[in-house]
């Protein structure tokens, strides 16, 4: 008969830290649109396209606003918080697949971290598909802040490692519209610790 290995299994550590954090640059932000969505699905579904509607830089500002539950404070998904320490964490070495698991970003509210700051309507030509340009009404805080709390296993990664991971982040990669990952040119949505 064989011998019973024993296993002795270490609970996982669950702790949460909040780090503020300050926009260094602009945070422009581009929630998808209700009527980009049904334009979208309209497409996909090979309904007839209606003609143009004319434009309303107001309603498309509003629109790519992450509005929360009271309809006045505003906020930004806080995956995209995640996403910007992950992809840091290749820059300090870290593997990202196992970083994934180790954390998350807690939303104040639905899936939104919450943003602090005034924004305003910004106007920009933009490229979109065939060389085409177009004008896009966004959402600009040109002053942010944020208090950005994560929950994570402390068994396998530290609050200062994670403070780390958001500073690289908020650095190198930035969240938003035009931020450094994402365009050569780019340098919105960049933060740095406050606290």
């Amino acid at each position: 008969m064989a011998k019973r290995a024993e296993v002795s299994i270490t609970g996982l550590k669950k702790n949460e830290v909040t780090i503020s954090i300050k926009g260094t640059a602009p945070l422009i932000t581009h929630k998808w649109s209700e009527k980009a969505k049904r334009q979208m699905l309209d497409k996909q579904m090979k309904k007839a396209k209606s003609g143009k509607e004319a434009k309303d830089p107001e309603a498309d500002y509003l629109a790519t606003i992450y509005f929360l539950e009271d309809g006045k404070r505003t906020g930004f998904p806080a995956v995209g918080f995640k996403s910007a320490m992950v992809r840091a964490g290749k820059q300090l070495g870290y593997v990202m697949a196992d970083l994934k698991g180790m954390f998350f970003v807690k939303p104040d509210e639905g899936d939104l971290v919450e943003i602090h700051g005034k924004h305003r309507l910004r106007e920009d030509m933009v490229r979109i598909g065939m060389g085409t340009s177009d004008i896009r009404f966004r959402a600009e805080y040109p002053t942010w802040n944020a208090d950005i709390t994560v929950l994570y296993n402390s068994s396998a990664i530290s609050a200062e490692e994670l403070a780390k991971l958001l500073e690289v982040a908020g650095f190198a990669c930035g969240i938003g519209e035009w931020r450094p990952e994402k365009s050569a040119s780019g340098s919105y949505g960049l933060f740095e610790i406050a606290n």
